[in-house]
């Protein structure tokens, strides 16, 4: 629609299950937690994963989700071609304040349903990181909350370790 003229480049939607869901406006918070997650990321992924910020990842036909980073396997075309389907998704990360509940009920569902293996929901509300793993038809499997004086690091990297205080301040 973005190519045709329908939606404006100030249009933040994203495509969910069929439908254009609105995005919320990026706070100051939202967006410091961003780039702090950044500098984290880039840290610790140099060389071994592609880290796509607030960039779509084509789950189906039908959902075109932007998370707030999706962490990848290295492709040669550095995703030029196509966007990024599960199966190249080592680590997806949704940045939640006013979207919690959306980002809980809708997205972690969407996203467990379409077999990504890791979702890390950093809640800004409770200071703490929600990792989901384990993902199936009924949601995750596992669903652990690593407070701020905890590590996180994806199962699917070993070794990529952050500090959760350094994602939260």
């Amino acid at each position: 629609m973005g190519e045709v003229g329908i939606l404006g480049p100030r249009d933040r939607v994203e495509l969910i299950e069929g439908e254009l869901i609105a995005m919320a406006p990026i706070g100051a918070n939202h967006a410091g937690t961003v780039i702090a997650l950044l500098d984290a990321l880039a840290a610790v992924m140099r060389g071994r994963a592609v880290v796509s910020p607030q960039n779509p990842v084509q789950l189906n036909d039908r959902s075109l989700p932007q998370p707030d980073y999706a962490v990848l396997v290295p492709r040669p075309d550095r995703y030029r071609t196509a966007h990024p389907r599960p199966h190249e998704v080592l680590l997806l990360i949704e940045v939640s304040d006013s979207s919690l509940e959306y980002d809980r009920d809708v997205k972690r569902m969407l996203y467990a349903r379409n077999g990504i293996s890791e979702l890390w929901i950093v809640n800004l509300v409770g200071g703490d990181v929600e990792v989901c793993r384990s993902p199936g038809p009924d949601g995750y499997a596992s669903v652990t909350t690593v407070g701020r004086s905890g590590v996180l690091e994806p199962e699917l990297l070993p070794g990529a370790r952050i500090a959760v205080a350094e994602i939260l301040g």
